[in-house]
């Protein structure tokens, strides 16, 4: 069987990079929810106004919008993950939760590169050039940073205590969010599968055994019911 470059290491078709543009807009409205970055409609000219922050029902439409676009389309792709979409009903995914969203300073260090296995036994190459640290209910988290060795973007995946129970046995990826000042926003409630979660036809990048964390992340896509 012929295997297809998971989009975590592959450059998207015109279709599918539409939809990340869309996808970095609805970024850009959580960074300004977190940041509070965001002027009002109307000002004076000569009184200078303080950012206002977006509200979290902004913040929870973009998540639900992000979620609903992507069920769109996964269900009229017909070269995407999903083999049956006829009886497609939609991903599942844990409520947006704003606790589940962090702002975290990079601790930089010198990049070297890291091979990791995928989904399918092949190897990619990433490198690895920082980690963050959290907590997630009062337990302490550690996650490595990754880039792709062919693209300028930051590459984060992890599997955590749900993983095989609640979402995708293999682990999840995320996309940071650089903030500026050396700081990343991680919003877990945009965790996604990799496409071999959907298809087997796929070859994935599997988290590296640094990035397993022992807490739960109870946000972001489940596993996926067919």
């Amino acid at each position: 069987m012929e295997r297809k470059a998971c989009l975590a290491d592959s450059k998207p078709r015109f279709a599918l990079l539409l939809t990340k543009e869309r996808l970095v807009s609805i970024l850009e409205t959580i960074k300004k929810v977190f940041t509070g970055d965001e002027k009002p409609d109307r000002q004076e000219a000569s009184t200078p106004s303080k950012p206002t922050p977006l509200s979290e029902e902004t913040y929870i439409a973009a998540i639900e919008a992000q979620r609903a676009e992507k069920d769109s389309y996964f269900r009229r792709d017909p070269y995407g993950p999903i083999e049956d979409r006829t009886n497609f009903t939609g991903l599942s995914y844990y409520p947006p939760n704003p606790a589940f969203r962090f702002s975290l300073p990079l601790q930089r260090s010198e990049p070297e590169p890291l091979t990791f296995q995928t989904s399918t036994g092949d190897e990619r190459v990433y490198q690895r050039i920082g980690t963050v640290e959290f907590e997630v209910e009062g337990q302490p988290a550690k996650l490595a940073i990754y880039k792709s060795e062919d693209y300028d973007e930051l590459f984060l995946p992890f599997r955590d205590a749900t993983s095989g129970v609640e979402t995708y046995g293999a682990g999840r990826y995320l996309e940071p969010v650089e903030l500026g000042s050396g700081e990343l926003l991680l919003d877990f409630n945009l965790a996604y599968n990799p496409y071999c979660a959907y298809s087997e036809a796929y070859s994935c990048p599997l988290p590296p055994v640094e990035n397993w964390l022992k807490v739960p992340i109870q946000a972001g896509e489940k596993i996926y019911k067919k």
